[in-house]
């Protein structure tokens, strides 16, 4: 059976991701196991960047989404959609680019508070106005908006670079400690929002235009899905190396960071999950 993503169920898709955003909000800010477990997770990241290698690895690539170097990266999918002849759809990454990072800036003012310790944590105190990430939110967004940009056959491989290339941003500032993971996850949703809300405007123009739909490649799902999955298996080979470099190390401390184990999965899978599950909405 085959199924097509339209301009209502993107829609929809958009609607929920505002409603996930103040439940995720509600959560971070006031329900103690939540809080509990996001500065946990934190501390375990924070450990790491206190390596004085890893920090100054996890320092360069963070500031990838700086303002200055992220100006620069952003003129990558519009500059391919124009490439393609597609202005619509550079209209729509520029949409993306723009509107999810205002938002998440206004968010994070209006939401700004300081969030106490529950934990006697190592890391440096949280800014108040630090939900939702606005590194997070630009990666995501990036990433995103390089699937849309990308012809149907690459769309596969940029997913999975996509991901990748969130998830080494994310980590990299999370184990400097400028973030909380909850703060990761609201960018994640802003990003996310925005994206559908802009592929259902394009996908409504579509739909208005009788006749108008072209036979773009659409690859089998099985072939469209060995990308990410070559990343998880990538991901799992670095974590497997990790333990047979140090093994009585990196298990030791994993034993003693579990729920930073858990997050770091978490966060993982959510950025491919997000990533991909656009790439398969879009593979038409």
């Amino acid at each position: 059976m085959s199924t097509r993503l339209t301009a209502r169920t993107a829609l929809v898709g958009a609607a929920i991701g505002v409603a996930l955003l103040v439940v995720l909000w509600f959560f971070a800010f006031h329900v103690g196991v939540v809080r509990h477990a996001d500065q946990s997770i934190l501390q375990g990241f924070y450990g790491l960047g206190e390596r004085g290698r890893v920090r100054s690895v996890a320092n360069w690539i963070a500031h990838l989404c700086n303002p200055t170097p992220y100006i620069y990266l952003v003129w990558i999918p519009v500059a391919v959609a124009l490439l393609r002849r597609r202005p619509a759809l550079a209209i729509a990454v520029v949409a993306i680019l723009l509107g999810a990072n205002v938002t998440t800036e206004v968010l994070k003012s209006i939401t700004a508070v300081p969030r106490p310790l529950l934990i006697q944590g190592s890391f440096p105190p949280i800014d108040a106005k630090s939900w939702p990430s606005g590194h997070a939110t630009a990666a995501m967004s990036l990433a995103l908006c390089c699937v849309l940009a990308a012809p149907g056959r690459w769309r596969p491989a940029i997913a999975a670079l996509g991901a990748a290339f969130t998830v080494a941003v994310v980590y990299s500032f999370l184990a400097l400690g400028w973030h909380f993971p909850s703060d990761v996850l609201g960018g994640f949703l802003v990003a996310m929002t925005w994206t559908l809300a802009a592929v259902s405007g394009l996908l409504a123009v579509q739909e208005r235009r009788a006749g108008s739909r072209g036979q773009a490649v659409r690859p089998p799902v099985a072939s469209a899905l060995r990308p990410p999955a070559a990343a998880v298996l990538a991901a799992i080979l670095l974590a497997v190396g990790a333990v047979l470099a140090r093994p009585h190390e990196v298990l030791g401390y994993a034993r003693d960071h579990e729920a930073f184990i858990v997050g770091a999965v978490a966060i993982g899978v959510a950025a491919l999950a997000l990533a991909t599950g656009l790439m398969l909405a879009v593979r038409r």
